[in-house]
């Protein structure tokens, strides 16, 4: 997992920040398939990434566009999606409990309160 600098840099700012609001990351997919980055703020941000398997509990995605992005069984409770696009992106099996998507939007479509993919 580690092979890739962007993926690298990530796992490596995570251990002294955890903030990555407005970033663009979206070198190819990064594969951060079971990366622990719980409590990272990736708010506003533009990600391309595999986050299968990944613990991102408490994760800030406001704002974001995580398009495309595969969250597939990972651990995304508590965690904040608000007003974020999440077209295209895949949930099977992601632990969402007491996650929050008010406001964002997949397609067309917009989640109000208390809603999840």
């Amino acid at each position: 997992m580690l092979s890739n600098p962007v993926i690298s840099a990530i796992v490596s700012r995570y251990a002294a920040e955890r903030v990555f609001c407005g970033e663009e990351l979206d070198a190819g997919c990064l594969d951060l398939q079971g990366a622990d980055l719980s409590g990272a703020d990736f708010s506003q941000a533009f990600i391309v990434a595999d986050f299968r398997g990944a613990n991102l509990e408490g994760c800030r995605f406001d704002g974001a566009n995580v398009k495309t992005c595969d969250f597939r069984g990972a651990n995304l409770r508590h965690a904040s999606f608000v007003e974020a696009a999440v077209c295209a992106a895949k949930f099977d099996g992601a632990d969402m409990e007491e996650a929050n998507f008010e406001g964002a939007f997949f397609h067309s479509y917009v989640f109000s309160k208390g809603e999840r993919p």
